[in-house]
């Protein structure tokens, strides 16, 4: 089993959980994160990390939010997002969308 970043990141950009993971699966994207299911050991040391709590293991993701098993493995494949190893401060307004649900119109696919 694999871990899925979600909803909760698009727009807030977190990145306490890149410094725990011991094998470097998170990819950076211009407003979100994602997790590579081929690289992910299924450590669970990212889920406690991430402040908006948008890490879930891939059997619990929320049935809302189901998309974004396969988002991140398509986002992680993309050559465009790169991999990201040191915390980053978040995006400047991310105060502003930590709680604000359904954001995958707001989700911007392109490279970093």
């Amino acid at each position: 089993m694999t871990y899925v970043v979600t909803d909760a990141c698009v727009k807030c950009k977190y990145t306490d959980c890149v410094d725990v993971c011991p094998v470097d699966c998170f990819r950076e994207g211009p407003n979100f994160l994602v997790i590579d299911p081929d690289e992910c050991i299924d450590c669970t040391l990212c889920v406690a990390e991430c402040p908006v709590e948008a890490i879930y293991a891939e059997d619990d993701v929320p049935a809302d939010q189901q998309a974004y098993i396969q988002i991140n493995a398509e986002l992680s494949r993309n050559p465009a997002w790169t991999p990201i190893v040191e915390k980053k401060d978040p995006l400047p307004d991310h105060d502003q969308w930590s709680t604000v649900k359904n954001k995958l119109p707001h989700l911007d696919r392109n490279g970093a």
